[in-house]
């Protein structure tokens, strides 16, 4: 057996755990970094960038298919085509890029990538078995224990994945489109497939227990969505309760709120029903630690019930975000070198990158009513934006929640094409404690749908100007 020590092992290469390591490494800590299966984890490989690479395809050949007929903007076209095992090839490319990109940070910065499966023997030690045939197990001996495994997504018990039944990791990797998929799951991973896939060519069913899609967030901002999905042409089947497959096998059987059997036929079926902590086949039960349902539990500095064992990311449970899981990575390592840091931010972003798009930061005017707050809240239209009709997409609009007394922002929420892009200026909005008139005054570019933000923040303030 190959016996090494180090200050730091880092369990898992996705988002939280590789910046943990380029962070730790950064401050001088030794570090371990060990992982199975590619540097990146879900989110690089099999998640956010391949999901969205799919997806700006999709959109690009649905509008070259728009082009084709009567474009109102006179762009003419010949038919066009897809050729998807290209497609997915230009995909794994960005993730190969990225993933490459990660382990040169990796190494730079003085960490040790061991790739192989971790298996904890207690809360110091950790065996890996490499990847690589006939190589010895190593074990790596440790002063801090760093989980971030990550999660997996969820099986439906009557309909385990394989053959005709996929996960949203296949879904990426497909050769060809399907001519009929159905899809499990009115949530932001089905929804975003699902459009992708209908943009493609595959005729799309979407069911949902029920009765609305994107139930994490409010009425007005899915709205839009929901007209988007009905002039598509994806036929949703809201309040339906998966059965499993039928007796052929060839279709999704699913029962409807009065009892009645539906059957879809489907070359294949996405099951999107979610993600759950990756908990599993490591030896993480020796530990004993403490949960939270499936999650392991930890304080506000990702500490877990063992001293000098911490948890990051979607091991720790919702939100299970990328982008959380490096922030809580990069302060653990802060934290180890000596640094003071608790992990609260003032909102963390959450963007649903469907046809048009969803993003909202902080709390919606009845979450912070709830919270005790009078608040005001505006909205300013894309409509009224003229960036938003050079964009041929006028559908959506920014709105900004603040307090009352002191017109603090709470919150911001925005729905329509491309407004992921407005995340990073609600979260700061919200971190440095900005007011209405911060960013009412704030000189905003033009044409740019940015210019809604100020809107809505003069609009609370009783004197909007364009609309």
């Amino acid at each position: 057996m190959d016996i090494r020590n180090t200050t730091l092992i880092v369990i898992g290469g996705g988002p939280g755990g590789y910046v943990a390591a380029i962070r730790a490494g950064q401050l001088g800590i030794p570090t371990v970094l060990i992982e199975g299966e590619s540097l990146g984890g879900t989110c690089l490989n099999v998640g956010c960038i391949p999901s969205k690479a799919i997806i700006h395809a999709a959109t690009a050949f649905e509008e070259a298919t728009h082009w084709a007929g009567d474009s109102k903007i006179g762009i003419k076209v010949s038919s066009p085509a897809i050729d998807l095992v290209k497609t997915m090839k230009w995909k794994d490319g960005i993730v190969t890029k990225l993933t490459s990109g990660v382990g040169a940070l990796l190494k730079k910065n003085g960490v040790q990538v061991i790739k192989g499966w971790a298996t904890i023997v207690d809360g110091k030690t950790v065996n890996v078995t490499p990847t690589g045939a006939g190589e010895p197990t190593i074990r790596v001996t440790c002063e801090h224990l760093l989980l971030a495994a990550g999660s997996d997504a969820v099986e439906l018990p009557m309909m385990k994945f394989g053959g005709r039944v996929i996960s949203s990791t296949d879904a990426l990797a497909l050769t060809e489109v399907p001519r009929t998929l159905a899809v499990v799951g009115a949530g932001y991973i089905g929804l975003e497939l699902g459009m992708a896939y209908r943009k493609l060519g595959a005729e799309v069913h979407v069911v949902e227990a029920l009765d609305r899609i994107l139930p994490a967030y409010d009425d007005e901002l899915t709205k839009p969505v929901r007209a988007a999905i009905d002039k598509s042409g994806i036929q949703l089947h809201l309040g339906h309760v998966v059965q499993g497959l039928n007796d052929l096998g060839d279709a999704l059987h699913v029962k409807n709120a009065a009892g009645e059997s539906v059957h879809l036929p489907a070359d294949k079926i996405l099951v999107a029903v979610g993600r759950k902590p990756h908990t599993a086949g490591w030896g993480l039960e020796s530990l004993m630690l403490d949960m939270k349902g499936r999650a392991v539990k930890i304080d506000g500095q990702c500490r877990t019930s063992m001293r000098n064992v911490w948890a990051i990311g979607d091991l720790a449970g919702e939100p299970m975000l990328a982008h959380r899981a490096m922030a809580q990575g990069e302060m653990v390592a802060e934290i180890i070198a000596g640094k003071n840091r608790h992990f609260t931010p003032a909102a963390i972003p959450a963007v649903c990158f469907t046809d048009p798009e969803i993003v909202v930061v902080g709390l919606n005017a009845s979450e912070a009513t709830a919270a005790g707050h009078e608040v005001i809240s505006a909205m300013f239209p894309f409509a009224a934006n003229g960036r938003a009709m050079t964009l041929e997409s006028t559908d959506g609009f920014v709105r900004v929640v603040a307090r009352k007394d002191n017109h603090l922002v709470l919150g911001w929420q925005a729905v329509g094409k491309g407004v992921s892009e407005l995340a990073a200026a609600f979260s700061q909005s919200l971190e440095m404690g900005a007011v209405l008139e911060d960013v009412g005054h704030t000189i905003h570019a033009h044409p740019t749908l940015g210019e809604a933000v100020q809107e809505a923040a003069l609009r609370a303030l009783g004197h909007a100007l364009h609309i």
